[in-house]
């Protein structure tokens, strides 16, 4: 679901049209629309009514005060990767009770940040992060709740830097050392263990690779509760992909099912960490033409976002469809174009042989399902200002994080006494 549509030739963020929000804050930006953000969420937390199920949101996917602010409002919870991300979450009101905190990397002063804040779990990933918090829990003099991650070895089938479910992969415990690591976790005095922990990928539009996961993680669950293990809870990731090119992933209703048949009779709490089904199609990047250049071989359409505001083309591959803002009176004129940016590298590319009708300088076009892993991996390359972010409600839009102006971003930096 989206609320981009076009209205009477005009494309609208609710009942907003971009070109006035373009006119008002300039080119490129960032816009995100409540109500996708709201159906999606509701969309999974509804198929798990009827089950003990925690959603909590993965707050890198997009990490905007406001969106978050959103969710938090709907009941979501957090899943976090950093101090930073934690102290986003709770200043959204999100409750340290519905926050775990994932990440193979954390540091014992991120560890000691969430033990005071009482977040719901730490999401272990290796032994000696396991040692890591323990210490720091006893310097604390309290008990982590510790779920570990496995890797269960199973291929998502996503893009290759975008798996974490394999042996190859950095991401979990490897399957072999696994019940050597929960006995070393009961072991430790700091550590209360409580559940499993699983993520095998994102973006995935089949049920199969998820169903051999989960077949397999609840095998491990009896297996640890006969050595005496306490597993009460399962926190089975998140992954569920959106369409971007034409996929068609599955409905949360039937990824709901699939999960019941294979937890059932476990009688655990669930954990799920949603974050591009969530906010993948509810933000789009809004750009402007700057030229149509005449190569020797094909036609470059250069804009005035580029990679640095949108990396994902240039990281993963990644497909974004590209319309333009005024809907095409014939789309039967669409021909094959490189849609790039001004940036000095020849990956920033957003697009390659995408199909547009003609266009000019000055028109505006619409990058889709750019609400994830967007504006949160942007950066300032070539001293560019980070773009400017936009949340729209029914027929209002407010700028959730404003462009920053080039002095703003010198005074950021100090210059050394033997420089002045």
């Amino acid at each position: 679901m989206n609320h981009f549509l076009y209205r009477d030739g005009v494309l609208y963020a609710e009942d907003v049209p971009l070109p006035k929000i373009a006119e008002t804050i300039g080119t490129p930006f960032y816009c995100y629309a409540t109500a996708t953000l709201v159906h999606q969420y509701r969309a999974f937390a509804d198929a798990f009514a009827n089950q003990d199920a925690t959603i909590c949101y993965a707050v890198k996917a997009n990490a905007n005060q406001s969106v978050l602010h959103t969710l938090a409002r709907l009941g979501a919870g957090a899943d976090i990767v950093s101090g930073g991300e934690l102290q986003r979450a709770l200043a959204a009101g999100i409750p340290a009770t519905k926050i775990v905190f994932s990440g193979i990397g954390k540091t014992q002063q991120e560890m000691a940040q969430a033990l005071d804040a009482g977040i719901l779990q730490f999401n272990v990933e290796s032994e000696p992060e396991l040692e890591a918090l323990n210490a720091v829990a006893l310097e604390k003099n309290a008990r982590a709740p510790v779920a570990l991650r496995v890797n269960p070895d199973i291929d998502s089938g996503s893009h290759n830097k975008i798996a974490t479910g394999r042996r190859e992969d950095k991401f979990g415990i490897p399957w072999e050392r696994i019940a050597n690591a929960y006995a070393l976790a009961a072991s430790l005095p700091g550590i209360e263990v409580v559940g499993i922990a699983v993520h095998i990928g994102s973006q995935l539009v089949e049920l199969s690779p998820f169903r051999a996961a989960f077949a397999r993680v609840a095998d491990l669950v009896t297996t640890l509760r006969k050595s005496g293990h306490r597993i009460d809870r399962l926190d089975l990731g998140g992954g569920l992909g959106i369409p971007y090119d034409g996929e068609t992933p599955p409905e949360p209703a039937d990824y709901a099912e699939m999960v019941r048949q294979e937890t059932a009779g476990l009688a655990c709490r669930l954990i799920f960490e949603p974050g591009r089904f969530i906010v993948g199609n509810a933000g789009v990047l809004v750009t402007r033409v700057l030229y149509v250049k005449e190569g020797s071989e094909r036609r470059f359409v250069i804009v005035d976002a580029a990679m640095n505001d949108l990396l994902r083309p240039a990281l993963y591959d990644a497909f974004h469809r590209v319309d333009p803002v005024t809907e095409p009176a014939n789309t039967s004129h669409k021909k094959p174009v490189e849609i790039v940016g001004p940036i000095c590298e020849s990956g920033d590319v957003f697009a390659s042989g995408h199909p547009l009708p003609p266009v000019k300088a000055g028109d505006l076009l619409v990058i889709r399902s750019a609400g994830a892993y967007g504006a949160v991996m942007a950066s300032e390359y070539n001293t560019r200002p980070r773009v400017p972010e936009i949340l729209v409600n029914g027929e209002r839009f407010a700028v959730v994080r404003p462009r920053p102006t080039i002095d703003a971003i010198l005074k950021s930096e100090q210059i050394p006494d033997w420089l002045a």
